[in-house]
């Protein structure tokens, strides 16, 4: 859905997107070409994808962060060296942009100041303090979605509660997240092994100068479809990369009761 206000914008004028997939215990091939799609329908991007080696040598792996506005991870797998590492930390801490997608906060338990930049993250090993592993979540079944932060770009002028459609909704994640990053939550209900907690869905906070957009929705190419997944995506990459949300509520986004999709797959 081309936004006619950005109709104009040639590839020169718009924002530099980089997707770093390659590794992940879910299926990046397919969900990878989705995110490229989302985000270049929007009509603000032209994406760019880096895709890791299989391992276990991963020291060809050295993406030019820098030259991108916003980087999407889908990667969830092994270590990256450690001068990509330090690459990334510069890069966001100096500016950039990042956004962690779904199992993108499965990855790097070991590594301090990515879990700083994606606030909280799940299995690999994490512990919470308690001592239990952190990360779960039950069967994938439509749930609604509750705006937390209503005053932020990425949240302004979505309705205050609508449905997403079927999903997994994480739940149990560990982190150094501060409240205040919290966009909306869903309630993990203890009917489908949930927490009876309501838990993060979208995060947005600050690393250094740079912006991190955090979203644990979209498990497969069928979640993707759920139109509050695509506009959430599109406004949390344009935050993370500009710092503002110029696009405005689609009329098919969801409300309460009700489930909006949208064809997204190429």
């Amino acid at each position: 859905m081309l936004l006619a206000s950005v109709a104009h914008m040639t590839a020169a004028d718009k924002l530099k997107a980089l997707i770093v997939d390659g590794q992940n215990n879910h299926r990046w091939q397919e969900t990878t070409p989705v995110l490229k799609n989302i985000l270049e329908d929007s009509g603000l991007f032209v994406v760019t994808v880096a895709t890791a080696p299989p391992g276990p040598n991963m020291s060809s792996f050295h993406p030019d962060f820098a030259a991108y506005d916003v980087v999407i991870s889908n990667y969830n797998g092994m270590a990256w060296p450690d001068t990509t590492s330090t690459a990334l930390e510069k890069y966001v801490g100096d500016g950039g942009g990042f956004v962690s997608y779904h199992a993108a906060d499965n990855a790097f338990p070991d590594w301090k100041e990515y879990n700083e930049m994606i606030g909280v993250g799940g299995w690999g090993g994490r512990m919470n303090a308690q001592g239990k592993a952190c990360g779960h979540h039950g069967a994938r079944l439509p749930f609604q979605i509750t705006i937390r932060k209503a005053d932020h770009p990425i949240t302004r002028d979505l309705p205050p509660v609508w449905m997403h459609a079927a999903d997994e909704l994480y739940d149990s994640l560990c982190g150094p997240l501060k409240e205040g990053a919290i966009l909306a939550t869903a309630y993990s209900d203890p009917a489908n092994k949930g927490t009876g907690l309501n838990e993060p869905m979208l995060m947005a906070m600050p690393y250094g100068k740079g912006r991190v957009f955090h979203t644990t929705l979209g498990h497969d190419t069928d979640a993707m479809q759920s139109v509050d997944f695509i506009v959430t995506l599109q406004r949390g990459a344009e935050w993370a990369a500009t710092g503002k949300v110029t696009q405005k509520v689609p009329d098919d986004f969801p409300a309460a009761g009700k489930i909006s999709v949208r064809k997204v797959i190429p």
